[in-house]
């Protein structure tokens, strides 16, 4: 007979799995999750701005044509399994069935953590594996094997593979250890071997960054310095409440008053604080340490069960509230309104809770959109493909054979790429420009932003024959000149070192 111990953690479960695979697949596909297919097509050790795992993941649920439901199919298995994962914490935190199901509940409807599972990120991993090395941890303290420390590398060195900030989570986790009694079960073999076995599988990364310089450190660099916006250490942890949904937030935070009150768990209570100060003081953007957050909810959970267990109707109302503001929240973190009545929703919204749109800024420079940035993100790019392959299509055969389109950023490029794939393309955006020209000389070029390199002179003749068009799409990707580029006084060989962009 099945353990009744999983029994809701797999209910839980599967009821994330169903409602992320009915919310997740609608709108259009993402920016980064372009870039993703086409990095993934093209498979190696690492990329300008990410290493490879989720790349390759994207790659291959294309490989039996365009599938939006296939691609985000993946973070909605994640999300599952982070789900079962956090239901498990539940019980290592000596929670009963109550408590696990109420983790279940707000961690569907907590913001930050439905949005991981409803896109293609590369914080999809992340989401299952940093509950889950927790898990491994937890039960360690709690008398398990050294073994599982083993495990622990092995999670820790495939989330490297995924995104970078894994490796700050560790830390936070090793302090939070090392400065509580627990610090006595580092002193083995196997975590020794642990260490190891994380490095040599994040090791093939490393070395392809360092073949090429480092390039992840120059994005970083300048994209602190030209792109992004560093809040104030207070209006940081704002954001960390409102992207957790404002009304359900207290759930982690009793969480996390409760890790620290607890001599066998305060190693995680001290990580959520090491990590924030680590967010804070290198102004890591407000969703980097996110999925920490199933842990505090774990952990919430056990004390509002002991709370509520004598109060039967206040034990409803808590879960009738959560539920009640969770589906209210619910179409800012999933797809799941057409964009008109969305976009008029989000108003009313703001305007009635009146918190100011910049307070949950990451960029500057952000121009008016009819949608949120990340779903007017998911629109535009199949216009956007058919606008340039009409240009090049209609160049004469001769200028054709010659010419190439070159776009201004990542998410254009893969756009036209995924979208007409006979249609050349490059850009000197992030790992575009590490692709080079493929060969092509730019004797023709058919550029999307329509400059034609202006301030160098390289082409003698200039026409804008189309421009964008989509009525929901970001707004710096809305009415953007397509211009035909002939008459070179050079080569774009020569420009070419130039217009590399690393942010």
């Amino acid at each position: 007979m099945p353990d009744k111990k999983l029994l809701v953690p797999a209910c839980a479960a599967l009821i994330t799995l169903v409602v992320h695979l009915v919310a997740n697949a609608h709108y259009g596909f993402f920016r980064d999750e372009l870039y993703f297919i086409i990095c993934g097509r093209r498979p190696d050790f690492g990329y300008v701005d990410q290493p490879p795992l989720v790349p390759l993941l994207s790659a291959v649920t294309q490989v039996f044509g365009n599938s939006l439901f296939l691609l985000r199919a993946v973070p909605a298995l994640l999300a599952a399994a982070s789900v079962f994962t956090t239901c498990l914490l539940v019980t290592e935190f000596e929670g009963g069935t109550f408590a696990q199901a109420f983790a279940g509940l707000i961690f569907l409807f907590t913001g930050v953590l439905a949005s991981f599972g409803g896109k293609v990120s590369t914080d999809e991993v992340g989401l299952f594996t940093w509950p889950l090395i927790a898990l491994w941890i937890v039960r360690i303290v709690r008398g398990g094997s050294p073994r599982l420390w083993i495990a622990v590398g092995i999670a820790t060195g495939v989330t490297i593979q995924s995104k970078y900030t894994v490796i700050f989570y560790v830390v936070a986790l090793g302090i939070g250890v090392l400065a509580t009694s627990a610090r006595r079960l580092l002193a083995t073999p196997c975590f020794a071997l642990g260490c190891a076995l994380a490095f040599a599988i994040a090791l093939p990364n490393l070395l392809w960054q360092w073949h090429f310089g480092f390039p992840m450190f120059e994005l970083l660099r300048n994209g602190q310095t030209e792109k992004n916006l560093n809040p104030s250490p207070l209006l940081y942890l704002v954001q960390e409440v409102l992207i957790t949904s404002l009304f359900i937030a207290p759930v982690w935070m009793i969480g996390e008053v409760w890790l620290l009150r607890r001599p066998a768990f305060r190693f995680l209570g001290i990580a959520y604080v090491v990590l924030i100060v680590e967010m804070i003081v290198l102004h890591g953007k407000h969703y980097y340490p996110a999925s920490i957050y199933p842990i505090l909810i774990a952990a919430g959970a056990v004390p509002i069960e002991a709370w509520t267990r004598a109060h039967r109707p206040v034990r409803v109302a808590v879960v009738a509230f959560a539920t009640a503001v969770g589906i209210a929240f619910f179409p800012f973190s999933l797809p799941v309104l057409p964009e008109a009545q969305f976009a008029v929703y989000a108003k009313s919204v703001v305007h009635v809770l009146h918190v100011p749109k910049r307070d949950f800024e990451t960029e500057r420079l952000r121009q008016p959109s009819p949608l949120p940035g990340n779903w007017a993100d998911m629109h535009g790019w199949p216009e956007l493909a058919r606008a340039v392959k009409r240009v090049y299509d209609g160049l004469p055969a001769r200028e054709r054979s010659r010419a190439v389109v070159l776009a201004n950023n990542y998410g254009e490029a893969s756009a036209i790429a995924y979208f007409t794939p006979r249609v050349p393309v490059i850009s000197g955006h992030n790992q575009f420009w590490l692709w080079g020209l493929h060969g092509h000389s730019g004797d023709v070029l058919v550029q999307v932003g329509g400059t034609c390199f202006e301030t160098q002179h390289l082409y003698g003749k200039r026409r804008i024959v189309a421009y964008t068009d989509s009525r929901w799409a970001i707004g710096f990707e809305q009415h953007v000149p397509i211009a035909i580029c002939s008459d070179p006084h050079g080569t774009l060989a020569t420009q070419w070192p130039k217009v590399r962009l690393y942010r």
